[in-house]
């Protein structure tokens, strides 16, 4: 019993490593022989007409590799079969006794039915694997038929798609066309409708120029008018201005007409009254004549107030003979103002030097026109000096230089 359960350390050493090695080579046989047909990804692209890379291996092609692949498997098979065969040990030499004859040969049928039953393990692992090997081949096999029927429809698509794409191209380049044409047609209608807008705008500029030239002739009309209208406005100024300059020269011709008639008034009225004056000293001196002689017995008793007397009347009288050489001199040099009322009445101080000559004139009364008080003013001026004050003694005249006249239109006092 022992001989029959005894295993070979050798066979259990080699049984391990045949199968990993088969299973190893088939492996290996079918990834490397069998292989999928595999699409090219497309580019993404913004263009309308893509296009897609597609597999040239037809189904025949792929059937084809199948029956390679499977020859090849047969072959890998064949080879670890092989290896299994060249793996197992050489039969050991029997041993030269003959009591262990029959333990020899029972032992070499255990071994024979366990190598026997190794190679059928074995055999059934290669044929398991074989059998997977051959459904994965028909399954990629399959596989790939479906692969190259989507490829097949998506190739259809993709053509479908392209003639969709070619014909959408048409349609938008011939609404492209047509779009340009619109825009063309608006372009011309645009073109057209500026064309008769610049000529609405000249024939309007032109309007508008005939008009503004029109408004320039007029305003130049007008302009021309105005100056003829205020060229006669001045020349009537003109004439008005040489009318009035004639009027007042006429007037200032009158009025010294009137002055000189005047004056000469007033000369002849001085001659009266110096006249006047000289019959009334004339009288007056024949009454002092008489008086003086009538009363000379009296004088003579009376010898110093008579003398007195004589000296202060001498004093007055020349003071009066005086002052009326001033007043005849300046009613001669006055020329009154015309309009001059007889109410009205202007008092001159006038300050004359040890020769008699002017020293300065002011108004004491004024008669409320200021004409009036020039006009006085100017005829002592124009009447001075007055010489006559050197002849006086020298205590009349220091009471002579400073004195008051009294301008009336009748008379100066």
């Amino acid at each position: 019993m022992a001989a029959d359960t005894h295993r070979d350390p050798q066979d259990v050493g080699y049984t391990l490593p045949v199968i990993l090695a088969v299973a190893v080579h088939l492996m290996v046989v079918v990834f490397s022989l069998i292989s999928l047909p595999t699409s090219t990804a497309e580019p993404d692209s913004s263009s309308i007409v893509q296009a897609t890379l597609v597999s040239t291996e037809t189904f025949t092609d792929q059937a084809q590799q199948i029956t390679e692949q499977q020859a090849a498997l047969s072959r890998a098979a064949a080879e670890a079969e092989a290896e299994v065969e060249e793996a197992e040990p050489e039969p050991e030499p029997e041993p030269s006794t003959e009591p262990s004859q029959e333990a020899a040969q029972q032992q070499a049928a255990e071994e024979a039915a366990q190598r026997e039953a190794r190679q059928a393990e074995e055999q059934r692992a290669l044929e398991e694997a074989q059998a997977q090997a051959e459904e994965e081949a028909q399954r990629r096999a399959e596989e790939a038929q479906r692969l190259a029927q989507e490829q097949e429809a998506e190739a259809q698509a993709r053509e479908e798609a392209q003639r969709q794409r070619e014909a959408d191209e048409q349609r938008v380049r011939e609404e492209a066309e047509a779009q340009r044409q619109r825009e063309a047609e608006e372009q011309r209608a645009r073109e057209e409708a500026e064309a008769e807008r610049q000529r609405e705008a000249e024939e309007q500029r032109a309007r508008e120029e005939a008009e503004a030239q029109r408004q320039r002739e007029a305003e130049e009309q007008r302009a021309r008018e105005e100056a003829e209208a205020q060229r006669q406005r001045e020349a009537e100024e003109q004439r008005a201005r040489e009318e009035a300059e004639a009027q007042r020269q006429r007037e200032a011709e009158e009025q010294r007409a009137r002055e000189e008639a005047e004056a000469q008034r007033q000369r002849e009225a001085e001659a009266q009254r110096a006249r006047e004056e000289e019959a009334r000293r004339e009288r007056e001196a024949e009454e002092r004549r008489a008086a003086e002689a009538a009363e000379a017995a009296m004088q003579r008793q009376l010898a110093g107030e008579a003398e007195a007397a004589a000296n202060a009347q001498q004093a007055q009288q020349a003071a009066n003979s005086f002052i009326n050489i001033v007043r005849r001199a300046v009613e001669q040099a006055w020329i009154i103002p015309p309009g001059a009322s007889n109410a009205m009445s202007a008092t001159i101080q006038v300050r004359l030097g040890p020769s008699g000559e002017l020293l300065a004139t002011s108004i004491v009364t004024s008669s409320g026109d200021s004409t009036f008080d020039r006009s006085a003013m100017q005829a002592v001026e124009q009447a001075a000096p007055f010489g006559e004050l050197r002849e006086l003694p020298a205590d009349q005249q220091r009471n002579l230089r400073q004195f008051n006249l009294r301008f009336t239109p009748g008379d100066v006092r």
